[in-house]
């Protein structure tokens, strides 16, 4: 059985929107039998010597398929799709677009909301406003780039679903609080789409649970 390691209490802000539940997505839409292991971020655990066998940056998720270890979220929805046969096309053109979209979402979109993040946390002060226009604006880019991209498309890698639609939707959850994507219908509507799907309800629950929180804050 896979065991999948996550968090087990809120930290920084509390947002809701932690790496480990692109993970748990995953699990709950392929089906594959899971374990988690709540990880408790408060008392250091991701800082201690047994994780660090196992994380190379002391981050989660990270999950272990008798004795398999896989760390990096896209690298683990890629692992969990392959091995599942699910959420990922057959073919190797279908399969590298997937891994592609997943690249563009942690490598591309990712940092530049994280930005958003760190200022947010940061400066409480308020006093980095040519910092925070700066990097509204290339999450705008960004934004719009995908917004393009989805013209007369349902998902963002192929006709299907895929895991690749799991690390977007969860990299974008990051601003659904902010008036970032409203100039952009098409990317609000895919965002609602994907957290339209039953996997993701349980997922979030799940997540709920573990945290010991009520559902509506993390939603």
């Amino acid at each position: 059985m896979i065991t999948l390691y996550g968090f087990g209490n809120i930290f920084a802000g509390g947002h809701g929107e932690t790496k480990d539940l692109r993970a748990q997505w995953a699990l709950e839409e392929t089906g594959l039998p899971y374990r988690v292991h709540a990880l408790d971020h408060a008392a250091g655990e991701l800082d201690g010597e047994a994780y660090s066998r196992i994380s190379p940056f002391h981050q989660a998720p990270v999950i272990d398929d008798d004795g398999f270890v896989v760390a990096e979220s896209a690298a683990v929805v890629l692992y969990l799709a392959e091995k599942a046969g699910k959420l990922i096309p057959g073919d190797v053109q279908g399969r590298t677009r997937v891994s592609q979209w997943c690249c563009a979402a942690v490598s591309t979109v990712a940092p530049t909301l994280m930005c958003l993040d760190v200022i947010e946390i940061f400066d409480s002060d308020k006093a980095a406003h040519k910092v925070l226009a700066e990097v509204r604006k290339l999450a705008g880019r960004w934004l719009s780039d995908l917004e393009r991209h989805l013209q007369d498309r349902e998902w963002i890698a192929c006709a299907d679903f895929t895991v690749a639609d799991i690390m977007m939707a969860n990299v974008l959850r990051s601003v659904r609080k902010t008036d970032l994507m409203e100039p952009f219908p098409r990317l609000t509507a895919y965002f609602e789409r994907c957290h339209a799907r039953p996997a993701w309800d349980r997922t979030l629950a799940l997540y709920a649970e573990r945290l010991g929180v009520s559902l509506d804050s993390i939603r």
